[in-house]
C-alpha cells in the first residue's frame, strides 16, 4: 500500500498543511478510500473504528475535488451531534490553510440560526451540518443545495434516528447524481437498510482496522461489585488514576448528575455532560476537558458522541451499555490514533452472564478485576477526607477570639501529633468504634 498522501494523489497544499499538522502517514481507511474518492464515481460505505482518521479519508479528496471558481455548495457533511460537526469543520479547516479560497461552513444546532443564515448568504463550498438544523435552514429557502456533488455521513450508525425523519427532507434538495459517501464505526441492520434506500446499487465497500475492537490497543476488564459499592469501588479507582484523563458513561442524565455531584464533593477535578444541559455550558465542559482543566467527563452516551480527545487513558462504564453498538462507541473514546488504553465496566452480579455475549458479539475478552479489598478502600476513604480537608477554603467568618480558643485546644501538639489524631478520630467514626479520650497527663510534683 502506498506510504505517503503524495502516493494517494493529495495535491501539493494539502500535503504542505498535512505537514505543519504533523501528519505524514496515511491511516488504512485513508488509504483505502482516497483514491476511491478521487479517481471513482461511485458511491462509498466506509466500515472503520472510532479514531481511525475518517474525517481526513473523505475530507482531504472532498477538499481536492472543489471547484473554487464555483461558489456554490458542492459538498455537504451530515454529522450527528454539534461537537462532532464542529470538530469536522476545525480539522477541514487545518487540511485547507494553504487552499485559502476553499470556503468551509458550519451549521450545526444548539446555536442561533440566524448568524449561520447570513453565513449562507457568502460564497460557501462545503457545508458541516446536523440533520435537523440542515432541515431547518431548507425549510426557511435558506441554503441552496441544488448543487451539492458530494453527500458525507459520518458515524452513521449514531444518527439513524435523525437520518429516518430528515434524511428524505434533505435528499429532495440534493441532485440524484451525487455521490454518498457513508462512514460507520458499526454496521447495523439500520444502516445496511439506509444503503440499500439511499444509495446506488453499486456500492464500493471499504473495511479498514476492524478485525476486532480488542485489537485497538484496549484492554477490557469487567468488576463485579455489590450495589452499595458501587461509588467506593469507583472513587478507589479514580484515586489510583489521578492525573490521567478518563470518560465515565451513565444511562441517564439523572446518573450523571448524581455521580458528578459525587464527584466533586470527593474533590476530583470533574465535569458533567448530557444533553439537557444548555449548548454553552456544553461547550465549556467539552473545552475544559480537551484543554486538561478537568481530567475527569462524566456522561451520557448522546452528549459524548463524535467526541475526539486524545490522551484518553480510561473509559468506565458507571452502567452497562444497552447495546453492542453502543460498547464500540464508549470504548472507542481511548486507545485513539494508536495509543494503549482501558475500558472498564462495573457490574452487579446479576448482569455478569451478559459479559460472554459481549465477547462473542464483539471478538474482545474481558478480564474480571478484582475489586479492593476493605481494607484498601477504608484507606482510599480517608485519603479522600483528607483531601477534602486540605481543599476546603477557610472559614472567614469565625471570630478570633473563637479561634484562639480551638487554637488553644492544640497549641502544645506538634504536627505530626495533631496529624495522628485526628486520623485516629476519622478511623473511629468511619469503622463506628468511638475513639478512646486519652487520659490527663499528671504533673509531676517537684
Amino acid at each position: 500500500m502506498p506510504k505517503t498522501f503524495s502516493d494517494l494523489g493529495i495535491n501539493t497544499a494539502l500535503q504542505q498543511s498535512l505537514a505543519e499538522l504533523n501528519i505524514a502517514v496515511p491511516t488504512e481507511i485513508q488509504q483505502k478510500t482516497i483514491p476511491l474518492i478521487l479517481n471513482e464515481t461511485k458511491d462509498v460505505v466506509a466500515l472503520a473504528k472510532t479514531g481511525s482518521g475518517k474525517t481526513a479519508a473523505f475530507g482531504l479528496p472532498l477538499l481536492q475535488k472543489i471547484d473554487a471558481q464555483n461558489t456554490t455548495i458542492q459538498a455537504v457533511i451530515l454529522a450527528p451531534t454539534r461537537e462532532l460537526g464542529q470538530q469536522i469543520h476545525a480539522n477541514l479547516i487545518s487540511f485547507s490553510a494553504h487552499s485559502p479560497e476553499i470556503s468551509i461552513a458550519s451549521i450545526c444546532g444548539g446555536i442561533p440560526i440566524k448568524p449561520q443564515i447570513e453565513r449562507l448568504k457568502g460564497a460557501t463550498h462545503i457545508v458541516v451540518a446536523t440533520p435537523g438544523r440542515l432541515v431547518d435552514l431548507i425549510n426557511r429557502k435558506a441554503i441552496d443545495l441544488k448543487n451539492v456533488s458530494y453527500l458525507v455521513l459520518d458515524e452513521a450508525d449514531e444518527m439513524v434516528t435523525a437520518l429516518k425523519t430528515d434524511l428524505e427532507s434533505i435528499l429532495a434538495e440534493i441532485p440524484k447524481s451525487r455521490r454518498t459517501l457513508l462512514f460507520t464505526a458499526t454496521m447495523p441492520g439500520t444502516i445496511k437498510q439506509l444503503v440499500q434506500n439511499y444509495m446506488s446499487k453499486h456500492v464500493l465497500h471499504i473495511e479498514a482496522e476492524m478485525e476486532t475492537v480488542g485489537h485497538q490497543g484496549i484492554d477490557h476488564q469487567f468488576m463485579v461489585v455489590e450495589p452499595i459499592e458501587k461509588l467506593e469501588v469507583l472513587l478507589h479507582f479514580l484515586s489510583a488514576k489521578e492525573g490521567e484523563r478518563g470518560i465515565i458513561f451513565c444511562k441517564t442524565k439523572a446518573a450523571v448528575n448524581k455521580l458528578a455531584k459525587n464527584l466533586a464533593i470527593n474533590k476530583f477535578s470533574s465535569g458533567a455532560l448530557h444533553g439537557s444541559l444548555s449548548q454553552p455550558i456544553r461547550d465549556r465542559i467539552m473545552g475544559q476537558f480537551r484543554e486538561g482543566h478537568i481530567d475527569i467527563l462524566v456522561a451520557t452516551d448522546l452528549a459524548a458522541r463524535g467526541l475526539d480527545v486524545k490522551e484518553i487513558s480510561y473509559v468506565i462504564n458507571y452502567h452497562l451499555p444497552d447495546t453492542y453498538e453502543t460498547y464500540v462507541h464508549r470504548s472507542g473514546r481511548t486507545a485513539r490514533a494508536g495509543a494503549k488504553g482501558l475500558a472498564i465496566t462495573i457490574l452487579q452480579q446479576e448482569e455478569v452472564f451478559e459479559i460472554p455475549e459481549f465477547e462473542e458479539e464483539l471478538g474482545i475478552v474481558f478480564n474480571e478485576m478484582k475489586k479492593p479489598d476493605a481494607q484498601s478502600t477504608e484507606e482510599n476513604n480517608t485519603l479522600l477526607w483528607a483531601k477534602k480537608i486540605f481543599k476546603t477554603k477557610p472559614n472567614r467568618t469565625i471570630s478570633a477570639e473563637f479561634k484562639e480558643k480551638i487554637s488553644t485546644v492544640f497549641h502544645h501538639l506538634t504536627k505530626e501529633e495533631l496529624i495522628d489524631k485526628i486520623l485516629a478520630h476519622q478511623l473511629a467514626k468511619t469503622t463506628s468504634i468511638e475513639p478512646k479520650a486519652e487520659a490527663p497527663t499528671k504533673k509531676k510534683k517537684k
